[in-house]
């Protein structure tokens, strides 16, 4: 038989954990144990192979033998000495701005309209939100049937009036922007679903009041709308501007980065160098500076648009 000073201190240890752990529960601390299992993905499909690829930019690994090389810096020299990486650099920067900034004017104004009280804004709202649902790679083969050389819609109208078909996708200063454009058509949707949630969180009060004042539906957007709607102008913004940065799917789609590397951004060159050239230790290194520039990019346009919304 156990002695009363033992089953006394364990029935006190007891009520001691239970205390703490009533506690913990109470204060929420356990509720921190659910972050484990996205830490632990987020380590295995993130961190773990974002250091892989810095390790593997400094070897001539060819992306399938076991066997590699250590070269140091070599492919980093090669990367800023290479002549296409410039134009590289600039088609990606080209996705990323020029997508950002058509599908927030487009979504932007597409949110307006249908804020507006109209029969069937619930299915308009539908059928502009319904291409960010399907696979950029699907939506880049449809949109090339419109501007292929032989058979593409488009050329089929250009045939009624002239003789000769145009090479859309193979004119360099105008496949980008192509590209651009079917980018912008897929994912306007997602700024206009963001700009509606910011529009409809602005009280109806506020426009009556400026109404009363005697101002116009410019000055109420100038003064009342464009600064509510700054949280969803940064949100909408920095999302597209960093799916523009690292697009892929509709550059393989339309052009497979071509002709040559004019129409390629800094994603696609890399499946081009690993796939193609067996190159992986150069395509790691592409990797490094795409991450980077998208870095850079989306962390300061963040800071400016946040300061923004502390001065609208």
């Amino acid at each position: 038989m156990a002695e009363p000073r033992t089953v006394l201190a364990q029935a006190k240890l007891e009520r001691k954990s239970t205390t703490v752990m009533g506690r913990m529960i109470r204060n929420g601390a356990l509720l921190n144990l659910l972050y484990i299992p996205a830490l632990l993905l987020f380590f295995i499909f993130i961190f773990y192979p974002f250091f892989k690829g810095i390790k593997i930019s400094f070897t001539n690994w060819d992306g399938y033998n076991q066997g590699y090389k250590w070269i140091g810096f070599e492919n980093y020299k090669r990367m800023f000495q290479d002549p296409e990486i410039l134009k590289v650099i600039r088609n990606t920067a080209i996705y990323g701005i020029g997508s950002a900034v058509f599908q927030n004017i487009i979504g932007l104004l597409y949110a307006l309209f249908l804020n507006m009280n109209i029969r069937t804004r619930g299915l308009v709202r539908t059928v502009i939100y319904l291409p960010v649902i399907i696979s950029s790679l699907i939506m880049g083969y449809i949109w090339y049937f419109f501007f292929q050389y032989q058979g593409g819609a488009i050329n089929d109208i250009i045939l009624l009036f002239t003789d000769q078909p145009s090479n859309l996708l193979g004119d360099p200063n105008l496949n980008v922007w192509i590209i651009t454009f079917v980018n912008t058509y897929q994912y306007l949707g997602i700024a206009m679903v963001l700009y509606l949630a910011g529009l409809q969180s602005i009280p109806k009060d506020y426009y009556e009041a400026a109404t009363i004042d005697g101002a116009g539906a410019v000055k109420r957007f100038l003064h009342v709308t464009w600064p509510l709607i700054a949280p969803a102008f940064t949100v909408s913004m920095v999302l597209n501007l960093i799916g523009g940065l690292k697009l892929f799917d509709v550059i393989v789609a339309l052009t497979n980065s071509g002709p040559g590397y004019a129409s390629a951004s800094l994603s696609s060159i890399m499946y081009l160098l690993y796939f193609g050239r067996e190159d992986a230790g150069y395509a790691a290194t592409i990797g490094i500076l795409m991450f980077i520039m998208i870095s850079i990019v989306s962390i300061s346009a963040l800071l400016f648009l946040r300061k923004r919304e502390v001065n609208a």
